[in-house]
């Protein structure tokens, strides 16, 4: 046990040694480790200390920094940032794509050079997503959410003004009787529904046709029932005026 216990002491110790030699990160740096991220305060031959964004210290052992993978956000000048803004099916894609830079553009902090791009990811069901990427320095994590907070907030503003939709998630609900009318040739087996019979096309129904017509029959059948009801009550009195003569 007691050797094992040296055995992590001097890997750490040694890993410790090669991280102050090679200097992958240093004192300042931003990074990710695992599941923490943040500033490193200081390196230890036996441990590194980070600061996480919302105050906390954490102690990595130096050994565990050497093997494992390690992002360091702010090893460069500048750094990327992207984000998904869905459109409207029928809007127009280029002139979006314009609004978008321009926006994105006029925010302090986003680089000239290398310039914003906009480029059509995936064409969803409910809107066409188009990804926004732009650069900012310096590349610190309290600077890279300001920046942007300002660029969606600039493009969301951008696009409502300009009337690009910005679609939320929707669900069209196709009925079995939709018809030719409303959907096209239902001769080419559209929605895997038949062809019309005697090359007509069925008028297509509507819901509010379905409920008008059972409100109708519904209140024919109250009125049947007070009609119903109204003869009885005469027939009863009919048997009951001969009771009254025969006193």
């Amino acid at each position: 046990a007691i050797g094992f216990a040296f055995r992590d002491i001097l890997g750490n110790f040694l890993a410790g040694i090669l991280l102050l030699l090679t200097e992958p990160f240093k004192i300042g740096d931003q990074i990710i480790v695992g599941v923490f991220e943040g500033t490193v305060i200081d390196i230890h031959t036996r441990a590194t200390l980070i600061r996480t964004y919302d105050g906390r210290r954490v102690v990595i052992p130096n050994e565990k920094l050497f093997t494992e993978s390690v992002t360091v956000n702010t090893a460069r000048e500048n750094r990327r940032s992207q984000y998904d803004v869905g459109i409207g099916v029928g809007d127009d894609i280029g002139r979006a794509k314009e609004l978008m830079l321009d926006a994105a553009r006029k925010v302090e902090g986003v680089l000239a050079d290398p310039a914003p791009e906009a480029l059509v990811l995936d064409l969803a069901d409910f809107a066409v997503k188009i990804r926004l990427m732009w650069w900012t320095a310096p590349p610190e994590q309290i600077n890279m959410l300001r920046v942007t907070d300002e660029v969606l907030t600039a493009v969301k503003q951008t696009l409502v003004a300009n009337g690009v939709d910005l679609p939320f998630p929707t669900q069209q609900v196709l009925f079995h009787d939709q018809t030719d009318e409303t959907d096209g040739d239902r001769a080419r087996q559209r929605e895997g529904w038949p062809a019309g019979r005697g090359g007509e096309s069925p008028k297509p129904r509507r819901i509010v046709d379905a409920l008008r017509l059972i409100a109708t029959r519904s209140h024919r059948a109250d009125d049947a029932d007070d009609a119903g009801h109204g003869d009885d009550n005469h027939a009863e009195h009919e048997q009951l005026a001969p009771r009254g003569d025969a006193r």
